[in-house]
């Protein structure tokens, strides 16, 4: 069975290049059983490399099928590595994956470029999948580049509007930026260690002490961390992700929740062993996904567009993992990425559901009372909404609280930034599903004309809502009675190659409970206040933002970021560009260089011309007064 293991990136490949060149001559039915089916297959095939994986003693299998790069020291296998770490990953991909691909048979079903989107989102899953079992850098890297161009593609899926293409140039210009910093970072890394294949990266690393100061492996891992902020939309660069809202909501909840915005958290993780040893790295790491999660958080208090509340709360989310992973808790914060998978791709699956509903609107304020009219969505939406506030129990309450345990641990004061984060989330989430599903209807034509979205869509949910149920199973805390069973599991993986991995209890179980009744208590109280804000309708959320006009105009316009981008960077850069274009494109190059001499020519062609008049008389005389000038010259 292990040689059939390398279809399971290239299942998806080929799924794109049919649906791509074929999908409008074979028809709706052949795409979408060729789109889900490769997936589908992929799936099956993950499975039973991951059992073969799991069964193995070192829980590590490696596939090589030859070089792709051998020059000098330069040699760059083609394998895939399957091990605890990208062994559940890839089953994330392929398993939500295959669940929003079968959403997406009836959101897009009655889209024009429906073969167009199932080639797009297979191609995606095949680079998201060869980001995550690649075994060197450079074919990780590989798989970086391709989800950003796919990301781009669907993003900019509707081209023939206009804020689609803009958003996804947007976000394909931001991820390069970061991309610039993982190419570095991964030089930085060769020249140090003489090799791009990650497993001798590790156990080269294991050999090494902390770095005490700023070192080349600083710089390294700080080159790789302004990659993962591109990627996964941390401060300064996450100004792409909320314009990625233009694409089809699957592409929202595949893309921006479920997958490709955690490949920075998959990276940090996979180089864990490097990571341990620059400590200051590790104190960026936190102190940016503190304060992205804060940030964003109070963004998402006032938005009225139901996808871009999840878009900041993704990015909120994805800071809560990147402050795990500073606080070295590599295993919760891929254990939220983990449950952050099940429960934002339900939420961004349902609120798909609600905005086909309402006939493609997206406004909170003109949605309301739609729980008798969508129970599926309700109900599936609510088991996502107690997740990510971290209602006790959950799986979201689980990550979350580990993180926050950790969190203290490193600093009380990234503790208290995460609390503040996880009360704002409380809010706005439940100020999303009250005025989505409860209360009066505040649009009563679309309202009336609303129904449940049929099975092919409400199945991933149900699908979904049970695996953000299930998911706690794998990762209640020590500190809470639990034994973190996703923290032996991933233990093999993100201490690969260290002689001397650290293990152990932190803390005290006292103090994780103190702490968490604290965020817990004040989270449900937060949740409480949202919910009793919008339960009437709108009338104490305008009171609110009319006594605090300031706050109220500075978070619903985002703290004018982009604003303040646009005037004093992009604005800047398009001047000086035009400058630029108009000195050496159009005065030197196209003046001087190319049209300067043309007009000469025409001049002289012109002059020259005059003495071409046809008559032999004249050309008699030319020739006789240029002979009497010679004769001149020479006899003078």
């Amino acid at each position: 069975m292990n040689k059939y293991f390398w279809l399971i990136p290239i299942l998806p490949l080929l799924g794109a290049a049919f649906n791509g060149l074929l999908g409008k001559r074979v028809g709706k039915s052949a795409v979408t059983f060729v789109g889900l089916g490769v997936v589908f297959v992929s799936l099956l095939l993950g499975i039973s490399a991951f059992f073969v994986m799991k069964g193995m003693p070192d829980h590590r299998l490696v596939l090589n099928y030859g070089e792709w790069m051998a020059t000098g020291s330069l040699q760059v296998p083609f394998g895939m590595v399957i091990d605890p770490l990208s062994g559940t990953m890839m089953l994330i991909v392929t398993g939500i994956g295959f669940l929003i691909h079968l959403y997406s048979v009836g959101y897009m079903h009655e889209d024009e470029g429906y073969a167009r989107f199932f080639s797009y989102m297979n191609l995606f899953v095949f680079f998201m999948l060869t980001l995550v079992l690649g075994s060197s850098l450079v074919l990780m890297f590989v798989g970086w580049e391709g989800v950003g161009l796919c990301s781009y593609l669907l993003i900019g899926y509707y081209f023939e509007t206009d804020f689609a293409p803009a958003a996804g140039l947007k976000a394909f210009l931001m991820n390069r930026v970061g991309d610039v910093g993982v190419a570095i970072g991964m030089m930085v890394l060769f020249a140090g260690f003489g090799t791009f294949t990650i497993s001798d990266i590790l156990t080269q690393a294991g050999h090494l002490a902390p770095e005490v100061g700023f070192g080349v492996l600083t710089f390294a891992t700080l080159m790789l961390f302004v990659g993962a902020t591109g990627k996964s939309a941390q401060l300064p660069l996450y100004l792409w992700l909320p314009d990625a809202m233009a694409g089809p909501t699957p592409v929202s909840a595949l893309i921006h929740a479920a997958t490709m915005v955690t490949s920075g958290i998959y990276m940090i993780c996979r180089l864990a062993p490097v990571f341990t040893l620059t400590p200051i790295t590790m104190d960026v790491v936190a102190w940016v996904g503190a304060g992205t999660a804060l940030f964003a958080a109070t963004i998402g208090l006032v938005q009225r567009d139901i996808k871009k509340v999840l878009a900041y709360s993704t990015i909120s989310q994805l800071g809560y993992m990147f402050l795990g992973l500073g606080a070295s808790g590599f295993a919760a914060g891929f254990f939220h990425v983990f449950t952050h998978a099940w429960f934002k791709a339900l939420l961004f699956l349902g609120a798909g559901s609600v905005i086909l509903a309402m006939h493609h609107e997206q406004d909170l304020f003109k949605m309301g009372g739609l729980k008798a009219k969508m129970p599926i969505t309700f109900w599936t939406m609510l088991v996502a909404t107690l997740a990510i506030i971290g209602f006790p129990g959950t799986s979201g309450f689980a990550s979350k609280d580990e993180i926050l345990y950790l969190a203290y641990l490193k600093s009380p004061a990234l503790w208290a930034i995460g609390v503040l984060a996880a009360c704002c989330t409380a809010f706005y989430m439940l100020r999303l599903f009250t005025l989505t599903f409860l209360g009066k209807a505040r649009d009563p034509h679309a309202h009336d004309h609303a129904h449940e979205s049929p099975t092919s869509m409400t199945l991933p949910l149900a699908l979904l809502a049970l695996g953000t149920v299930l998911a706690v199973w794998l990762g209640w805390p020590k500190a809470f009675g639990g034994d973190f069973t996703i923290e032996a599991w991933l233990t093999p993986a993100t201490t690969y190659g260290q002689l001397h991995a650290a293990h152990g209890e932190h803390g005290s179980h006292p103090l994780a409970w103190v702490l968490a009744s604290i965020s817990t208590l004040l989270g449900l109280g937060f949740a409480a206040f949202g919910y009793f804000s919008y339960k009437d309708g709108l009338a104490v959320s305008e009171a609110r933002a009319a006594k605090f006009p300031f706050l109220h105009r500075l978070l619903l316009n985002k703290y004018y970021v982009d604003e303040g981008v646009e005037l004093y960077l992009l604005r800047p850069i398009r001047w000086f560009g035009n400058v630029l274009w108009k000195l050496f494109d159009v005065i030197l190059i196209d003046g001087v260089g190319v049209n300067l001499p043309g007009a000469l020519a025409r001049v002289f062609g012109d002059f020259t011309a005059l003495f071409q008049t046809g008559r032999v008389r004249n050309y008699a005389l030319s020739m006789a007064l240029g002979g009497a000038i010679l004769l001149y010259v020479f006899l003078k």
